[in-house]
Parts: structure tokens; sequence; C-alpha cells
């Protein structure tokens, strides 16, 4: 069982990919540059049960499972545990932004409850992976690779969200910089999975 949840992560890095990709298809006309990752599952969306079904609920899983692995790995350092609550938070969070779809239209003025409960569970989707790899930026318990790697993704990830927050104003490409954002986070997820599964 042990060995099956040290593989959780690099299965949950591969899987939004994936699941994403595939969901797209059953979208007619789906634009990855312009449209966000979430309107795949918004109110009236063509895939609106299909993108949560197969992304949002087992993704969810996946990331509970590896932070539970991490928090409960015997002899673990603090740092390691602090790391398993960011990416448990992350899960959780990822169920409740399938659970509560965002508006048609992202660039509604007056956002549904909904809307405002999947923005507001993204945001702390982005922040706890934005701790997670800062944890381990700033930690010995870690190579200096990883150290650099992890502190890479956090820069990247800064920047491309600056990068969201100017695209969604001028509502050119937001859909790019969002995929850039997370790519970053998910990219650290895999490298930092890897890592464990190796030890």
């Amino acid at each position: 069982m042990a060995s099956f949840l040290s593989f959780t992560g690099v299965v949950a890095s591969v899987w939004i990919v994936s699941g994403i990709y595939i969901a797209s298809r059953f979208y007619p006309n789906y634009s990855h540059s312009k449209q966000f990752c979430s309107e795949l599952g918004a109110f009236g969306s063509p895939t609106q049960k299909l993108s949560p079904a197969i992304n949002n609920y087992p993704l969810g899983v996946l990331f509970v499972l590896f932070g539970y692995y991490l928090i409960d790995l015997p002899s673990a350092p603090l740092p390691t545990a602090v790391i398993g609550a960011m990416v448990i938070i992350h899960g959780i969070c990822t169920w409740v932004c399938g659970y509560f779809p965002m508006d048609a239209d992202p660039y509604t003025a007056t956002p549904s409850k909904s809307c405002k409960i999947h923005t507001w569970s993204g945001l702390i989707m982005l922040v706890s992976f934005i701790v997670a790899p800062l944890v381990v930026t700033f930690s010995s318990d870690y190579s200096f690779a990883l150290r650099s790697v992890s502190a890479l993704s956090v820069v990247g990830c800064v920047y491309f969200s600056y990068k969201l927050a100017n695209a969604l104003e001028q509502k050119t490409v937001p859909g790019l910089y969002q995929r850039l954002s997370y790519g970053c986070q998910i990219i650290w997820l895999f490298i930092y999975s890897l890592f464990v599964v190796a030890q």
C-alpha cells in the first residue's frame, strides 16, 4: 500500500494534463490559450459534468493520498509533513472547485455564489503549491538541486500569475498564462514526487 501511495503524486501530475486534454476534446472550439481550465466544468458548458468527473474528483483523491503518504512517512522531517498538509489542502480545494462550478462567463461583473466559492478555492490551491515548494527551498533537509528547482517553480508561478492577471484584464490569453503558472507547480510536484519515490 505504501509503495502505491508513493506514486500518487507522479500519477496526479500526469493525470491533470491528460484529463484537461481529454475533456477539451468534448468541448467544441475550446481554446486552451483563451479559456480557463475551469471553463470545462463551468455552468452550461458541454463538459460541465464530464470535466469534474475525470479531473477534479479523481485528482482530489490522488492529492489527498499523496499528502497523507508524506505526513505518514516514518522519521520524515517536519518540512515534509508541512508539504503533505499543503498537498492535502490542494486536494480538498480541487474537490471544492469541481463541486462548485464557475460561471460560464469568466468576465461577469456579478459572479454567482458558486463561482465565488470556486474562485476562493482556486486561490487557496495556488497558495498551497507556492507554500510547499517554498518549504523545500528554505529547508536544509533537501538537496541543493531540489531546492533550486523549487525556487524556480515559485518564481515561474508568480511571474505567470502576474501575466495572467494582465491577460484577464485585457481579455487576451488568460488560459495560456494560467496553464504556464499552474504548469510550474505541476512540474514541481512531479519532480518532488520522483524525489520521494527514489528515497
